[in-house]
């Protein structure tokens, strides 16, 4: 079973792969970036249908990767028939999507960043149903919504895609947190996390206290991510995205999310009360007002995204049902929908392609000009209402079979039929609707385009659904059987009941109920044409009901006016009372578990105490006193004092034998104290002893000693954990353990950094990862800061600065100063290749004496400090090509490869491999597969660095002219 096991390696990491291919490649045309996405996908189509024959008759394959296996949780794959029905969808209409959209998207838009994203979305997907534990598929589950954020948002200078797309990533976001935390109460009552588990403990979870609280959450994630009332108003919405988006994303995707998380949990958590009452009240409700809406929109792709909410409400109202065969015709019609929704979706993009509108009181008699176009428009919306010989009606009939039915004795199951025949009647009307106000009548004339049949290769991909749609209708079993029953099978196992796909059974209550629905609706869109041909957007009533009111009258409530009444009561924008709720909130957090625990420091020995060492805090005391004292008088005498503690904090780690701290923190102590220097400029000015300093003010002293108190106290109960943690009284601590094992085990001799890199390395990689992201939002932020021009430096620094410039009058204003002083300035320059192989000393010696990556990328970031010091921006634009956002990528993603090469050897992630090479003149020396993690650590410290000092050199610019100009140069740098 390798095989099978690569296989579902390459099915999920191939659209990832190809995401970042299409970005890289050197041809930025559309042609290219679409072709080779489809190659993509076609490759990734045809890995799933090899997989078929594993899955048939309930198979499951699966493939795992240690992960944290003292947690349970490992990243592991598993695919059914199930998921991989889900994936052919995927895929498939991946595909087709992808040649549709060659022929749709403009040469004007950056058609690569479009494939790419495409392609991350359709590998968030198939994740998201390969995922074999609970926690994974949460994880994909959030970047679906991550993704398809972009997707939506893609054309961002709308106005309405930004909207559209804030708002499905607030709900269907929000949802996934819901259900994550559902997930966690599921895998408490099951005890493991794992997909296989978890659907073997159905009675376990039905059983247990928690199941209503743990349904509640994961329902709250479904219905919000398949657009279930009254979560259902982001989908409009999300209309203003491309229409292959909007094809993608609405018929197989996004919204099948929600639908595949309910079938896949259905064995184990449907049959109850709870069950049928939350999924039963909001499909139905979904069903019934999302056909209502749909009839009285005036937009193409509106009136298609709510009959797709309607249509996902016919299926979370069947699998609320709680049957076996309710569950059949739910997977049964959920492949149905994304056949003609995908279809329909692609007709109305070439409709407003070609005729430049989707308005349909503008358009009609569009038959005459797109007869191709319009006949396969029409058969998909007969499959979408649900006329015989369609996929669609085959799935309708069994829902109304399994409507009749009693499942449960309550009114809601009572008028679930009725509910049904109505929701039917209106999908006939919108989709005759669809059809006669398009296509038939009298032709417009006043279309911003001439209507025309549009490229072969663009009306291919909707032949294909439409062909499908008629074959499925017609020979069900011959077709769309096998792979329905291996899905089928998948969910059931054992309780799959008998059923027929047959065209025709006989004259029956559900065929009366269909023959209502298609009367009914025919003769409801005749009484309403004359209303719908003049009416405004939206129903007649049920506006106040519109989602997106309700949604931005929340917003405003949460962000204007609650948000803004904590703010004004409890918060401020300056700097030091948030310092001080920081403080407190770290103080109570810290102290209150050890309170509980009846924590007691270990007694106090003292013994001889060393004269040095006591000067030394001493003098680390006063600087740091100074430091708090000069900062109401003068900012850079208190950054200098500030400097002078943590050298002493230094000397003090070099005392008690912390060689590599001592490192560190010297290092941090030069990048920081220059980088704070550099923004020193920019801060507020003071306010003066008079003037009111907070909003609730309090007397200067009392105000000072308070916040003299907050911080005695954050530094005593700092120094009892310390002490009593480095005195080891009544305390078991695992240092032991890293002390025997670093060098048996990581292959190293200073155990600090094996630590860091081997036995705690996912913590650091999470750490570089938050430092990347931290970089970021500091360059973005500086990017945008324009400071004035008279608050660029201090008084006493622009006194200085103005005397320079008025005896260098031949001097360009934004050099540098140091540019003048040239022995300083040539000394500082020959310090770089110093400094790179002091770097470099220190990466190398790393894993066995004080230094590291860590370290080693600072070092080597002060070289490029001096750099700019000596020459000023503009030297070092001219001499250096600097791409920090390169080496952080790179720098990350080698940290991430090297916890990816342990699952080569079957080893968890991140697993480090040590041994001794025999080098013909060295000899034998240690290689560790830590050395690249480690290596991936210097290059994101190193570029984190230096962009936030791009940014921060580049402000320094003081003319208007210059700073464009510096910005404009910032981003070059940045590649």
């Amino acid at each position: 079973m390798e095989t099978p096991g690569a296989l579902l390696i390459l099915l999920l990491m191939l659209p990832f792969a190809g995401s970042v291919a299409v970005i890289l490649l050197p041809s930025k045309r559309g042609t290219t970036s679409a072709w080779f996405s489809g190659g993509i996908a076609l490759v990734a189509l045809m890995t799933t249908l090899a997989l078929y024959p594993f899955v048939t008759e309930g198979g499951v394959l699966r493939q795992s990767f240690a992960w944290m296996p003292s947690l349970g949780l490992d990243l592991s794959l598993r695919l059914d028939g199930l998921s991989w029905m889900f994936a052919v969808l995927i895929t498939a209409i991946g595909l087709l999507v992808v040649i549709y959209a060659r022929y749709y998207m403009s040469a004007a838009d950056p058609v690569p960043r479009f494939f790419s994203l495409f392609l991350s979305f359709m590998g968030a997907m198939l994740g998201l149903v390969m995922a074999g534990n609970l926690i994974l598929l949460a994880v994909f589950w959030e970047l679906t919504s991550i993704v398809s954020f972009l997707l939506i948002g893609y054309w961002h200078q709308n106005a309405a895609a930004r909207d559209g797309a804030r708002m499905s990533l607030t709900v269907t976001a929000t949802g996934g947190l819901s259900m994550f935390l559902g997930f966690i109460l599921l895998g408490h009552i099951v005890g493991s996390y794992d997909l296989d588990t978890v659907l073997a403990s159905g009675s376990i979870i039905r059983s247990h206290a928690l199941y209503v609280p743990a349904l509640v959450l994961i329902l709250l994630g479904a219905l919000t991510k398949s657009a279930q009332f009254p979560f259902h108003f982001w989908l409009p919405h999300a209309m203003a995205a491309p229409t292959p988006v909007s094809a993608y994303l609405h018929s197989a995707t996004m919204v099948k999310a929600g639908i595949f998380l309910m079938i896949r949990l259905w064995p184990v958590m449907s049959g109850t009360e709870a069950w049928f009452w939350m999924l039963g009240l909001a499909g139905l409700s979904t069903l019934a007002l999302g056909a209502y809406f749909a009839i009285f929109q005036q937009d193409l792709k509106g009136l298609l995204a709510y009959s797709t909410i309607s249509h996902l409400g016919l299926i979370m109202a069947l699998l609320s049902l709680g049957s076996p065969l309710a569950a059949v015709a739910a997977i049964f019609h959920t492949m149905n929908h994304a056949t003609f929704k995908a279809s329909l979706f692609m007709a109305a993009g070439i409709i407003d392609h070609e005729t430049g509108t989707r308005d349909m009181r503008r358009l009609g008699g569009l038959y005459r000009a797109m007869p191709f176009t319009a006949t396969l428009a029409m058969v998909a919306s007969a499959a979408m209402a649900g006329v015989p010989l369609l996929n669609g009606f085959l799935s309708k009939e069994m829902f109304f079979a399994e409507a009749i039915e009693t499942h449960q004795l309550n009114i809601l199951d009572s008028v679930t039929p009725y509910v049904a025949t109505l929701a039917g009647l209106f999908a006939v009307t919108y989709s005759l609707r669809f059809i006669h106000s398009v296509f038939f009548g009298r032709p417009a004339t006043d279309l911003p385009k001439a209507p025309h049949e549009p490229p072969p290769f663009m009306l291919a991909p909707v032949a294909f659904l439409v062909f499908a749609c008629l074959v499925v209708g017609i020979v069900p079993g011959l077709t769309v059987g096998p792979f329905l029953h291996a899905a089928v099978v998948a969910v059931l196992g054992l309780a799959t009941p008998d059923y027929s796909l047959a065209v025709w059974h006989g004259w029956n209550l559900p065929l009366i109920m269909s023959i209502v629905a298609l009367v009914g609706g025919i003769v409801l869109y005749l009484f309403l044409k004359p209303y719908l041909a003049n009416s405004v957007e939206g129903p007649p009533i049920f506006r106040k009901l519109e989602g997106q009111r309700i949604f931005e009258r929340v917003l405003v409530t949460l962000s204007w006016k609650w948000a803004r009444s904590i703010e004004k009561h409890a918060s401020t924008r300056r700097l030091q009372p948030q310092m001080r709720l920081l403080f407190a909130v770290a103080l109570f957090a810290g102290a209150a578990p050890l309170l509980i625990a009846g924590f007691q420091p270990a007694p106090l020995r003292l013994g001889t105490i060393d004269p040095a060492f006591a000067l030394l805090w001493t003098v680390g005391i006063l600087c740091a006193a100074g430091a708090a004292y000069q900062a109401k008088f003068h900012r850079l005498v208190a950054l200098v004092l500030l400097g002078g503690a943590g050298l002493c904090t230094c000397l003090t780690f070099v005392w008690l034998s912390a060689p590599d701290l001592a490192v560190t923190q010297l290092l941090v102590e030069i990048v920081t104290t220059v980088l704070i220097l550099l923004g020193l400029r920019w801060l507020p000015k003071r306010i003066e002893a008079g003037e009111e300093r907070e909003r609730m003010t309090l007397p200067i002293r009392l105000r000072r000693l308070r916040d003299f108190a907050l911080a005695v106290a954050a530094g005593i109960a700092t120094m009892l954990v310390s002490y009593t943690v480095m005195s080891g009284a009544r305390l078991e601590t695992i240092s032991r353990f890293f002390l025997e094992n670093a060098y048996s085990k990581g292959g190293g001799t200073n155990t600090v950094n094996v630590i860091l890199v081997d036995f705690r390395g996912f913590d650091t990689l999470g750490e570089i990862a938050v430092l990347c992201i931290v970089a970021l939002t500091v360059f973005a932020l500086l990017r945008r800061f324009r400071p004035a021009e008279d608050s660029l430096q201090l008084p006493e620094q622009q006194q200085v600065q103005n005397a320079f410039d008025d005896r260098h009058p031949d001097r360009s204003k934004g050099d540098s100063i140091a540019e003048y002083l040239r022995l300083p300035s040539i000394i500082m320059r020959w310090m770089f290749p110093v400094i790179a192989m002091l770097a470099t000393f220190l990466f190398l010696r790393g894993h066995d004496q004080p230094g590291g990556g860590f370290a080693a990328g600072i070092a080597m970031s002060i070289g490029f400090i001096l750099q700019y010091m000596a020459g000023g921006t503009r030297w070092v634009e001219e001499r250096l090509r600097i791409h920090p956002l390169r080496w952080m990528s790179i720098g990350l993603v080698m940290a991430i490869a090297t916890g990816l090469g342990s699952w080569l050897f079957s080893r968890p992630f991140l697993t480090s491999y040590f041994r001794y090479a025999e080098l013909p003149v060295f000899g034998k020396i240690p290689v560790a597969s830590a050395l690249i993690f480690d290596l991936g650590v210097f290059a994101l410290v190193l570029g984190a660095t230096v962009l936030i000092l791009i940014a921060l050199a580049h402000q320094s610019v003081r003319t208007p002219r210059a700073q464009a100009r510096a910005a404009r140069a910032a981003e070059r740098e940045i590649g």
